[in-house]
């Protein structure tokens, strides 16, 4: 009688089954902890507290804007003050 794991004497090409279902799992843990620990750290282009870059803030964008030009300073004095009331005072010593 012929088995899967006796081929002729042999072990047939079933043997190659249990190599690649390895190869397979070992693939698939390495991959799922790779994506839970970069999910943890908030991906190679975040930083450690994920969401935004630290240069993106509004106040940064503001300033930044204004420093470029595209707004005047009243525009800037304006938008300033709105994203203080809507967020509070940022830092101490801010832009006052």
């Amino acid at each position: 009688m012929q088995t899967l794991a006796n081929w002729d004497g042999g072990p047939g090409p079933w043997i190659l089954f249990l190599p690649l279902i390895w190869a397979l799992v070992v693939i698939g843990a390495v991959t799922f902890l790779r994506r839970t620990v970069r999910r943890d750290r908030g991906g190679p282009w975040r930083g450690p507290g994920g969401g935004r870059p630290a240069g993106d803030s509004p106040l940064a964008v503001l300033g930044r804007r204004f420093a470029s030009g595209e707004i005047d300073e009243d525009e800037y004095w304006r938008r300033l003050s709105v994203l203080e009331e809507q967020f509070g005072r940022i830092g101490k010593g801010g832009a006052a």
